[in-house]
């Protein structure tokens, strides 16, 4: 009698680790791109309570705020109402801070929690006053890198 054939060919393992490979490639960037975006949405998350406080003080006193603030100052400065010790930072920011007159929000990323590209980016926001509102643009010190690129444009 024949004896039944036990196990795998050489050739059938070798083609399941050839598969397994190639979803691998395509997984891997794709997941990393994921988490750099999951990242980059708590930075514009943790910017929403001073994009709303900065458009309040926009609205209540016609004009873009006159002052700077950083971190260490009393962001209840003038009415902005975001208490004396400033916003709450992530794990993603550094620092947050204010421009004089034109009420643009600076952020500046950590280093090595985001991604390589995106250390020590400043992540700046500004606010355009009109009769129906405020409408933001957002900009950034780093201009090369296609994610955080993709991310922002759907930014407000």
């Amino acid at each position: 009698m024949k004896q039944m054939q036990k196990g795998f060919t050489l050739i059938e393992l070798m083609i399941v680790v050839a598969i397994i490979g190639i979803l691998a490639a395509v997984a891997i960037p794709a997941y990393q791109d994921y988490v750099v975006k999951a990242k980059l949405a708590k930075v514009a998350t943790a910017v929403d309570p001073i994009k709303l406080a900065v458009a309040m003080y926009i609205q209540e006193n016609g004009a873009t705020p006159n002052f700077a603030l950083a971190d260490g100052g009393d962001w209840n400065t003038r009415g902005l109402g975001l208490g004396s010790t400033g916003p709450t930072k992530t794990t993603e920011v550094v620092s947050y801070a204010l421009t004089t007159g034109t009420g643009a929000i600076g952020v500046t990323l950590c280093t090595g929690c985001i991604k390589t590209a995106l250390d020590a980016a400043v992540l700046t926001w500004t606010p355009t006053p009109s009769a129906t509102g405020v409408t933001w643009a957002v900009t950034s010190s780093v201009t090369t890198d296609p994610v955080l690129n993709n991310v922002m444009s759907k930014w407000h």
